[in-house]
């Protein structure tokens, strides 16, 4: 039997909890719980505070696919505020060819100095990637006028240079503003070279996979063997593979 919840008390409380503890249940099982929203911190405008000290961004992209060059890129940006940070994030937050293509121009036009530089996929093979990215980012420095008095360099390794003194940042590229510059570069010039080697091989889709070792390249690697792209000292297969001519 039911409480009437019109003329008794008692009845009155029941009903109370009863349609409290179902409004509970239901909310309990409908509400889901937030996920916390990471803020990204702001790029900073440089490492070094003194206006007067030449400070370069140093980046590199493509140390990661199975095959190609390695590009990297050099960055010189002013300190007098006149460079719109808005316009310059870290290459991998870009999801639109446009906006990066425009980036690029804008660092291009407004930074003071700039350089790109690469190794290919022999020297890749001669020296280990580690030692040709070192070797392009080197390049991109002394390749600068005016020549810098202090290095920022995304990552955890390089080797001085001129005796110019340097910092590592891991993840520099999301936070200072020249290494992001500096990914923009070196990921727009290495796109449009893959672009332009996919039409040669297509059956890669290297212009959409980027000679990274996705299913889809490793699936076509074990169908059609490597090319003279690839970079033999890195595991492409397991087993051994022909060269394509």
């Amino acid at each position: 039997m039911e409480p009437d919840c019109d003329n008794n008390n008692d009845d009155k409380m029941s009903c109370l909890s009863a349609d409290t503890d179902e409004q509970n249940t239901s909310e309990t099982k409908t509400k889901k719980p937030r996920k916390p929203r990471v803020i990204q911190a702001p790029l900073k405008s440089c490492y070094t505070e003194d206006k007067n000290i030449f400070e370069i961004g140093v980046d590199e992209v493509g140390r990661g696919p199975l095959f190609g060059r390695v590009y990297t890129a050099a960055v010189i940006l002013p300190k007098d505020g006149s460079f719109d940070c808005s316009m310059v994030k870290d290459s991998k937050k870009f999801h639109s060819k446009k906006k990066i293509d425009e980036a690029a121009d804008y660092v291009k036009k407004n930074a003071l100095a700039w350089y790109i530089s690469f190794e290919d996929e022999k020297k890749i093979d001669e020296i280990n990637i580690l030692n040709a990215s070192i070797k392009a980012m080197q390049n991109s420095i002394l390749k600068l006028d005016p020549l810098p008095k202090y290095l920022i360099v995304d990552g955890n390794r390089f080797k001085p240079i001129n005796n110019i003194p340097f910092s590592t940042i891991i993840k520099g590229d999301s936070k200072y503003m020249s290494i992001a510059a500096a990914s923009v570069l070196a990921k727009t010039y290495r796109d449009e070279y893959m672009n332009r080697i996919h039409e040669e091989f297509p059956m890669y889709n290297w212009k959409q996979n980027k000679g990274y070792p996705t299913i889809e390249h490793r699936e076509a690697i074990r169908k059609y063997g490597v090319t003279k792209y690839h970079r033999m000292s890195f595991r492409l297969l397991p087993e051994q593979l022909k060269l394509v001519l």
